[in-house]
């Protein structure tokens, strides 16, 4: 019997640990004015002492000389900012690293692009919830794991479940090209370090055979149906988009060379570390980078120590479209997401600029910039107050965010806590 208490008692923790603590905010039901703020419309652009109205979910009205009307909200000497969003992430797909009943983030097998995250999303995760406080209000959720992940989905961080959160279903697929060096064993008796990789010939050749084995099944009677490769179809019409991670100049070379080839049509690299050496490479492709998070350590011991830092800016001079991402690191680092951003602006990169990193160039290379990703008329209403400059971490402090025009709460589990201890230690 104390076997099955155990039991019980785990699987409430999960439970609780996983469910969020404030409920979706309702729709958008009266005209709502931010008034006096300095609008950082995400496009580069900046209007000071501003009025932006939305209603209905859209914004009708942005400028300096805009009325205001219906509900306002005086916002003088405050910024106002597209919400930021978050790619190639698991968020909502893994709540505690530890507890393997709370991760779906990955599915057994090597090729497995029909496993579709959305449906695995939960919607009530606090690691979710903990995104948006610091401005990060839609992400890319992708799986993780072997050569071909998966298919992703882009959502927005305020809803009842998976169906009320997504923006655009099915968006990409995502491959992990193998690398031409690997990491020695050393539990197999093998020395520390790099190494090359061997197999490297046999298994980007395994990719390409399998994306020109699923556009052949694409041109044929498609029976028997194979799950794998009819959803593949849309990297050859153009639908989805394939999202290719590699580091090195020569995967990404051989990596984007081996899928234009294959016919796919759009191809986004992620990750990039040596990106700023092929960048006309790149631009004569017209390949966006999802770069790499800034907040890391350089990959090799000859690299420059601040490589990291200044990669964005160096591929953002040569003309390449370029967003943040943070694939490599833990699920509840992405609200550090403006600070990355933050980081690349300390590096000398105008800050409006850094800016896009986090919103239009995001939306732009995940293909939703008709909605999201800058202030403009017509655009949704999907944004936030922030008491000052959102990519620095003591000017982070939002006072009001909404998405889609619905005023969300700011309230996590984090806040209470800290509220909690507040309390507890106020005036010791």
């Amino acid at each position: 019997m104390k076997k099955y208490n155990g039991i019980l008692w785990a699987i409430m923790l999960i439970a609780s640990l996983s469910m969020a603590q404030q409920t979706p905010a309702l729709p958008q039901s009266e005209v709502i004015s931010i008034s006096g703020a300095t609008l950082h419309l995400g496009d580069g652009s900046v209007i000071e002492n501003g009025t932006l109205v939305f209603e209905k979910g859209l914004i009708t009205e942005i400028g300096a000389n805009v009325s205001p009307r219906g509900r306002v909200i005086n916002a003088s000497g405050k910024h106002v900012y597209p919400g930021f969003i978050a790619p190639g992430k698991s968020l909502g797909l893994i709540e505690i690293n530890a507890v393997r009943a709370s991760d779906d983030e990955d599915e057994i097998g090597d090729m497995i692009p029909h496993v579709r995250s959305i449906i695995a999303y939960n919607a009530e995760s606090q690691v979710v919830e903990s995104m948006r406080p610091n401005g990060v209000l839609l992400g890319q959720i992708t799986p993780q794991g072997g050569r071909i992940s998966g298919t992703s989905s882009i959502v927005q961080f305020d809803a009842w479940n998976w169906e009320d959160a997504i923006v655009r279903e099915d968006d990409g697929i995502h491959l992990n090209w193998p690398s031409t060096f690997r990491r020695g064993r050393w539990w197999l008796g093998e020395e520390r370090g790099y190494r090359p990789n061997k197999d490297y010939s046999e298994q980007q050749q395994e990719v390409a055979d399998f994306v020109k084995n699923a556009k052949a099944y694409g041109s044929g009677s498609n029976s028997p149906l194979n799950p794998a490769f009819k959803a593949m179809q849309g990297l050859f019409d153009g639908s989805k988009t394939l999202y290719v991670y590699a580091d090195g100049e020569r995967e990404i070379i051989d990596g984007i060379s081996a899928m234009k080839t294959a016919g796919v049509q759009k191809v986004v690299l992620v990750g990039g570390y040596q990106a700023h050496k092929i960048t006309d490479f790149l631009k004569d492709q017209q390949i966006p980078v999802l770069v790499n998070y800034t907040h890391t350590l350089p990959n090799l011991n000859d690299d420059p120590y601040d490589h990291t830092y200044k990669l964005p800016k160096l591929l953002v001079d040569a003309g390449l479209l370029v967003g943040i991402q943070n694939a490599d690191a833990s699920n509840f680092q992405t609200r550090n997401l403006p600070f990355y951003a933050g980081q690349v602006a300390g590096q000398g990169l105008e800050f409006e600029k850094a800016l896009q990193l986090i919103s239009s160039n995001t939306a732009k290379i995940l293909g939703i910039d008709d909605k999201y990703g800058s202030l403009a008329s017509g655009k949704s209403a999907t944004l936030f107050i922030s008491e000052g400059n959102a990519l620095e971490m003591r000017g982070n402090r939002l006072t009001h965010a909404f998405i889609d025009g619905r005023e969300i709460s700011l309230e996590t589990h984090q806040t209470e806590l800290w509220k909690r201890y507040m309390e507890k230690y106020e005036g010791q």
